[in-house]
């Protein structure tokens, strides 16, 4: 997994090319007026899912992975923590190939917490549990998660 933020991914130079490619298209389409739902960059090998929900309790949440893509999740607007940890520490249940969804069980080990501008790329190694709210209210957000086929 790697933190950062958009207006600094200068800072990044050995990302691998199809993450830049989601970022100079992050920076050059508003993607905040996006509407909700899928859009093709360029077929299956890169898309962008547009979000909107609100945050919530860790325990209302599920943890997940992914075999087939990796997530860059860009934070439009609002603010959410993610929790992490990596699947070899989890209790993992039966791969969804169809969803490319690995749903699993266990225990935060660390978390990040993204507002408007931040990016967060997750590998396969990289479980996570999106939409848990980061202070004591629940808050709508909207965020871009980048798919990227590896």
């Amino acid at each position: 997994m790697i933190f950062g933020n958009i207006k600094n991914t200068e800072e990044f130079p050995y990302l691998e090319e199809q993450i830049k490619e989601c970022f100079e298209y992050a920076k050059n389409h508003d993607l905040a007026s996006y509407e909700k739902g899928s859009h093709e960059i360029d077929g299956d090998r890169l898309f962008v899912n547009i979000v909107e929900y609100t945050t919530t309790t860790p325990e209302e949440r599920f943890w997940e992975a992914h075999k087939n893509y990796l997530d860059v999740h860009v934070m439009l607007h609002g603010t959410e923590q993610i929790d992490l940890n990596f699947i070899q520490n989890m209790d993992l249940k039966e791969f969804v190939e169809k969803d490319d969804f690995l749903p699993m069980e266990g225990e935060k080990k660390s978390s990040v917490v993204l507002t408007d501008g931040d990016f967060l790329i997750c590998y396969p190694s990289d479980g996570h549990r999106t939409a848990v709210q980061a202070g004591e209210k629940p808050e709508t957000i909207k965020k871009a998660i980048f798919k990227v086929r590896i």
